[in-house]
């Protein structure tokens, strides 16, 4: 207990105040004091800070049971004890219900100190409980890390501001922002910067936001801005300030300087939405388009743009993919080659397929989702390891005759991870290397040309085989030959389907066979619907056919 407390002493004896402050300072108290002695002086007093209040229970036109009500009344946790020469036990009780901690008799002072001591003990235990309090409820709405409404909170208040646009037509905005080159602070400088700039950020964005305006984290590095009686115009002038301030601000951690930015989606809260889930989710579409575009952009969402509407279907296909994953819904089928030129060996493309609620899925649905949101090294990584495990039981993998196809990512050959991985599962798996053959469609090694290169030299050198898919379809499709070293060619369908009735496409695949065979590969030719169309292919001198023609995909089991 501190030395020097505060007491508001309500007596109308001065002598007996005398005696109460002589007792404690016996006690080892050095108390500061005010005496009162009636309602409007008590009410004044309690204006300012007290440690605790004693009272005498008898005043002339004043009494403890009223001094109590005007303490209750201020609304101050001020702990009240009464000194009284004459009380009896009834009064007692009442001046407990009323509000008084303790009574002490004034012929038996010495009880003073300890009730003191006891009842201060209970206002710091008090005030300890209710700031816990007070600290869970703030939590409870808001973000730890940088102190804004959280996402929960943001949710409540945006299910409001939509219920007003559905009652009297009031319109709101709401801005989704991300943090453009968070991950690569993250990343290099570690989570404590992350926090920082976070932190940071947060008390830049909220300079420029109004007091009825709300700014939440929403995890991550997402924010979200929920602009109340606001225009769209509005909200486009924000957002350019916000952009602008984060473009021009650098964020500096152990002396490196950071430039960050911001990707805004924005999208009007109006009646026409059903629930807050539905705009959050607008936004973040508007938001991932702005992010597309090149970062630090802005996108206002519109129902009618096609555009977004297909980020919003790739976007729910990432969770299905996440799932998929998790669940091994993935499983594998196989499409049989023909020898045209009397190769022996028996060779399949293997092809993934997705079972998701009984149904099964193509590829063609899903893989653009996959590949925007950077899904497809992990889905080419279980389907080549589905692969090794199948031909590591049936031991296929340990023939000397076979040559087995799997389609790769261009996203796949960025990965650094990516080669390592499929090296290990060889050796795991115990596969003759020379019996997978990888392929990638042509326009996707070309656009990851760097990538391929490197990938089909490391994977080359590993005892594999490697095919270019869909070739023909580039307009420098000969030219890329000098610079990715392949295996086979498999000459894209597209030409092969009307080689029979148009010169054009019989003269490609032609010009194909000719240049792959001069390269010294073997050429395939895909989407081989008929035996007109396979005995053409034979004359021209085509290696491999493939196609419905030859035989139609099939699960794995019957392989």
């Amino acid at each position: 207990m501190a030395n020097t407390l505060r007491f508001l002493i309500v007596d109308d004896s001065e002598d007996d105040t005398l005696l109460i402050i002589r007792e404690l300072k016996k006690g080892g108290i050095s108390p500061d004091y005010l005496r009162v002695d009636n309602a409007v002086k008590l009410a004044k007093a309690l204006k300012d800070p007290w440690d605790l209040v004693i009272s005498d229970h008898n005043m002339p036109g004043f009494s403890s049971e009223e001094a109590l009500q005007i303490i209750k009344d201020s609304d101050i946790d001020l702990p009240v004890i009464i000194v009284s020469g004459t009380i009896g036990d009834d009064v007692a009780v009442n001046a407990m219900k009323s509000g008084a901690q303790d009574y002490v008799m004034k012929d038996n002072l010495a009880r003073l100190i300890p009730a003191i001591q006891r009842e201060l003990k209970e206002v710091n235990v008090r005030s300890a409980r209710e700031k816990a309090e007070q600290t869970l409820r703030h939590l409870t709405f808001h973000d730890s890390l940088t102190d804004l409404v959280n996402r929960n909170e943001f949710v409540r208040r945006l299910r409001r501001a939509l219920n007003d646009s559905k009652v009297d037509g009031t319109e709101h905005m709401l801005l989704y922002l991300d943090l453009d080159q968070f991950k690569v602070v993250n990343d290099t400088c570690g989570h404590i910067a992350g926090d920082e700039l976070l932190k940071q950020v947060s008390l830049k964005l909220d300079q420029h936001i109004r007091d009825s305006d709300t700014l939440a984290r929403l995890g991550g590095d997402e924010f979200g801005i929920l602009l109340e009686n606001c225009s769209e115009q509005h909200a486009l002038d924000l957002a350019e300030r916000l952009k602008a301030e984060i473009r021009e601000y650098k964020f500096y951690w152990q002396g490196n300087p950071f430039a960050v930015g911001l990707s805004i989606g924005i999208v009007a809260v109006s009646a026409d939405y059903d629930n807050a889930a539905e705009i959050l989710s607008n936004a973040d579409i508007a938001c991932f388009a702005a992010k597309d575009k090149g970062r630090n952009t802005i996108q206002v969402y519109q129902r009618q743009d096609s555009e977004l509407q297909q980020r919003y279907t790739e976007m729910q296909w990432t969770t299905r993919l996440h799932r998929a994953i998790e669940e091994n819904a993935f499983f594998l089928c196989h499409q049989d080659m023909s020898a045209l030129q009397g190769e022996s060996g028996y060779c399949t493309e293997f092809l993934m397929r997705l079972r998701e609620n009984g149904e099964v899925i193509y590829p063609g649905a899903f893989i653009p989702a996959a590949e925007r949101y950077n899904l497809m090294p992990v889905i080419d990584l279980k389907i080549v390891e589905m692969v090794f495990s199948y031909l590591h039981i049936s031991g296929r993998g340990q023939q000397n005759e076979g040559t087995y196809f799997i389609n790769l990512s261009g996203n796949s050959l960025s990965d650094k991870d990516f080669f390592p991985t499929i090296k290990g599962m060889l050796e795991r798996y115990a596969v003759k290397p020379d019996r997978i053959c990888f392929e990638i469609t042509e326009t996707a090694a070309i656009a990851h040309l760097t990538d391929s290169v490197s990938f089909v030299h490391e994977i080359r050198n590993a005892g594999c085989k490697f095919a270019l898919d869909d070739f023909g379809c580039g307009m420098s499709s000969f030219s890329y030959l000098k610079t990715i070293p392949v295996d086979y060619l498999k000459i894209d369908g597209s030409f092969v389907q009307n080689l029979l009735n148009d010169p054009i496409d019989l003269g490609i695949v032609e010009a194909c066979n000719k240049i792959g065979h001069a390269a010294g590969l073997k050429t395939i030719a895909e989407f081989v619907e008929n035996d007109e169309v396979k005995e053409k292919l034979r004359d021209i001198g085509v290696d491999y056919a493939q196609g419905y023609g030859i035989a139609k995909p099939k699960p794995l089991e019957n392989l």
